[in-house]
């Protein structure tokens, strides 16, 4: 409630009688209805497995909610493994068309749908069987085992088994390596799966008393199991190449396992095992590999694929680094998983008519355990079926459950009879505009992305993706550290609105940072807001004199041009959201008008230019607008206003430029002769900015649309040769324009074009200060000025 009213305050405009809460029962009630229709379709399931756990938690985690091996509520805390019956949605039942649509996602970032690519890890290889034969060579069992290198079948010396596969335990199994072999899985799970895989990361296994037959020459070689094999990829199994892998040539090192060379390098050396500091891993020909001898080892994963599946030693497939979503939680909020365990009719769903299954009101926490264990109330129940005693499920689902669907239900979240209605999704989805952190890139989308799909298969809509476009924003910085609930660091905007008013805040925030990067908190920046809304204000609602009627002068055309120009800049931006830009656009505008009304303005330019300001500062300080808009004898609400259009028969950049160029001279002018303390000077010399800097100041400003931070546009800049040679000038000028960006000039003319407009303004300039004006250009001057010199601010030598 109270960040409700934080909300309303503000003036964000949010239509309230969409508001849901995930903990509410009506709303986690069809959490339960979809989980018994994906049940029944065949998308939800339970296994026993070993899962992530986090002792502090006292839960599962999924993959995803592994962080470097911690949890991701815990970051100090380490994730064990566990073997647990847990509940799985399959979404890889989706992920061929969760990858492929992610072509469609235009308006995304990249990095998001790298991320999304990256995560469901899809890959070509070949699955190739191995025969498992005891110490005697009698065949016992058969593994199969997922490779993208079939190019290196002839190098295999060993093959190894992630620690869960269950042939790892029924092979020791009264054996004299049982032991050995027990103690060693006692230390794999105390591992996290990151940990297993790190870069180096320690590899240790041990011997399992077994052997394996390479199909492709018959030969016998041991078995292993290893921590560096996981049982989430391909089938547990990994055939060893340590000649041609670094994981299983640095395992094989430390247990003194033979090498094989069947790569070379294409420039005709011979590697030597004896000889091999590390894996050779390149691309190369083919050697101790029998009929592929002398074959390019790219060509020959195909051939050998093709040959292995003729003898039906093997077969090419595709593999997918997505696992199926781990829902299952032991804790008590979350939605109660809707299934009920009868002795007599095994594992039932509860009835639709039933639900909700509410979380009851008698658990007990104790910090240990499950608390929905502790409430007899909830664990004993009736079976929907027989009728007899029966014991309900007391996993909860996971949280990103509720946030994975809830966009949906925005559509109609008033529905008693279903989570939504068809005609609903359909008028109002895909969702125009996304925003959220770039931290649920994986977490959230992944899953909402995979609701929408298997929603859709349920016949509840015809969507396919439910975010047509996606900004991910930044996080708010105070005193260096992320502004959270959490770390008591939150600034209250009552404050900044009872001290400054809500537009203040607004502008603020907006200003400060584009939407996508980090924003620093800054108490003095607030108050600079407040004065620029100030600036506005009295410009439009003072009673302006003396303004004339006339016919328009050039300077009126010029400012008219400029608010036509402004509209155009500031509604590119708005469309792009840099909304920091689009508000130092307008910003600018009003102070070009201040100036305007300093001199003799138009009462029609300077009316049109008040209203169309008002019509753009309106989505950012929509309080101040209004109030504006009412003063200035405008009717109705400025918000029901359409969006002004640029007329750009009035633009006319380059004259705005040039007028804009002698009218910054002469104030710049007037600026020296009071430091310098020079009432009338005999002569004024003019040094027009080298011809890099022009091009320097053009590509700043591409720069200043991706990011503010100087370090990464120093970076940047250095990148290009043109402006390596100036790097001391360039390291000094980008912190000093990044934090003074009046310094950059809005219209960028060439070196060329700004001298030939300054010998222009030599004229007028000469009967303002009466006295002698001389242009000169930095490369041709001595004077030291001319090193200070800029594009739009030439150096000023006062004689």
């Amino acid at each position: 409630e109270a960040i409700k009213k934080q909300q309303q305050a503000i003036g964000l405009s949010y239509d309230w009688d969409r508001q849901l809460q995930s903990c509410d029962e009506e709303y986690y009630k069809w959490n339960q209805w979809m989980f018994i229709k994906f049940l029944e379709k065949g998308l939800a399931y339970k296994k026993n497995a070993f899962v992530n756990w986090c002792p502090d938690c006292t839960t599962v985690l999924a993959n995803e909610q592994v962080i470097d091996g911690m949890c991701w509520r815990h970051d100090k805390t380490e994730v064990e493994q566990k073997p647990l019956e847990q509940w799985y949605l399959k979404i890889t039942q989706y992920a061929e068309e969760l990858l492929k649509d992610i072509e469609k996602l235009d308006h995304w970032p990249e990095r998001v749908k790298t991320m999304q690519k990256n995560w469901i890890g899809k890959s070509h290889g070949t699955l190739i069987n191995f025969d498992i034969v005891n110490e005697e060579g009698t065949k016992v069992d058969q593994i199969s085992t997922f490779t993208t290198r079939p190019d290196t079948i002839y190098g295999v010396t060993y093959l190894v088994l992630a620690a869960e596969h269950p042939l790892v335990k029924s092979l020791s199994k009264g054996t004299k390596y049982e032991k050995e072999v027990n103690n060693f899985l006692k230390v794999v799970n105390a591992e996290s799966l990151i940990e297993r895989t790190a870069e180096g990361k320690e590899k240790h296994g041990v011997f399992l008393g077994h052997y394996i037959l390479n199909p492709v020459d018959g030969k016998k070689y041991p078995l292993w199991t290893a921590n560096y094999a996981l049982m989430d990829y391909g089938s547990g199994a990994v055939m060893a190449v340590p000649s041609h892998d670094q994981r299983d040539f640095e395992f094989a090192k430390k247990y003194n396992l033979p090498l094989k060379v069947v790569i070379n390098p294409k420039d005709g050396g011979e590697l030597k095992v004896d000889m091999m500091p590390r894996a050779f891993v390149d691309e190369g020909i083919l050697s101790n590999s029998e009929q592929f001898n002398g074959m390019d080892n790219k060509v020959a994963i195909q051939k050998i694929t093709t040959y292995l599946e003729e003898n039906k030693w093997g077969e090419g497939t595709i593999n997918y680094k997505l696992r199926d979503w781990l829902i299952s939680r032991q804790r008590y909020w979350g939605t109660p998983i809707p299934i009920i365990y009868c002795d007599d009719c095994g594992m039932v769903p509860e009835k639709l008519e039933n639900l909700p299954v509410k979380l009851p009101t008698d658990a007990k926490f104790t910090g240990k355990g499950n608390p929905l264990e502790s409430s007899s109330s909830f664990v004993n129940c009736k079976c929907p079926k027989c009728g007899k005693d029966a014991k309900r499920e007391t996993d909860t689902m996971d949280t990103f459950i509720d946030s994975s669907w809830y966009f949906l239900r925005y559509t109609d979240n008033h529905n008693q009879d279903l989570p939504f209605s068809k005609e609903a999704i359909e008028y109002w989805l895909p969702v125009d505009q996304y925003i959220g952190g770039v931290e649920h890139a994986i977490l959230h989308l992944l899953y909402a992305r995979f609701f929408t799909k298997a929603t859709r298969d349920l016949g509840l809509h015809n969507i396919d993706e439910p975010f047509k476009r996606l900004l991910t924003q930044g996080m708010v910085i105070k005193d260096g550290a992320k502004m959270s609930k959490s770390l008591g660091n939150v600034v209250e905007p009552r404050v900044i609105i009872d001290e400054y008013g809500p537009d203040t805040a607004r502008h603020f925030i907006l200003f400060a940072a584009l939407p996508e990067k980090e924003l620093d908190w800054s108490d003095t920046g607030v108050g600079a807001s407040y004065k620029h809304i100030m600036k506005y204000w009295n410009l439009a609602t003072a009673e302006h004199v003396n303004l004339r009627t006339d016919i328009l002068s050039s300077y009126d055309k010029y400012i008219q041009s400029k608010v036509q120009r402004t509209i155009q800049i500031v509604s590119a931006h708005v469309e792009n959201f840099r909304l920091s830009l689009a508000l130092a656009t307008t910003i600018e505008f009003v102070n070009t008008l201040n100036r305007y009304v300093e001199k003799s303005a138009h009462k029609t330019v300077l009316n049109d230019s008040i209203k169309a300001i008002t019509l753009l500062f309106n989505p950012f300080i929509p309080h101040t607008a209004e109030e504006v808009w009412e003063r200035i004898g405008e009717k109705g609400f400025v918000n029901q206003q359409k969006w002004p259009e640029a007329d750009t028969s009035l633009i006319d950049e380059k004259s705005e430029a040039a007028f804009e160029l002698r009218e910054d001279l002469a104030s710049d002018i007037r600026t020296v002769m009071q430091l310098v303390k020079v009432e009338k000077p005999s002569s004024i010399k003019l040094i027009v900015a080298p011809h890099w800097k022009y091009e320097f100041i053009a590509f700043f400003k591409e720069q200043l649309e991706i990011t503010r931070n100087p370090g990464e546009i120093i970076k940047a800049t250095m990148a290009k040769d043109e402006f390596k040679r100036y790097g001391q000038d360039v390291t000094k000028l980008i912190p000093a324009l990044a934090k003074d960006q009046s310094r950059i000039p809005q219209i960028l003319l060439s070196h060329d074009e700004e001298l030939a407009r300054i010998n222009e303004a030599t004229a007028h300039l000469q009967e303002v200060f009466g006295c002698k004006i001389v242009v000169e250009e930095a490369e041709n001057s001595k004077e030291a000025k001319a090193k200070s010199a800029m594009p739009s601010k030439p150096g000023i030598l006062l004689a």
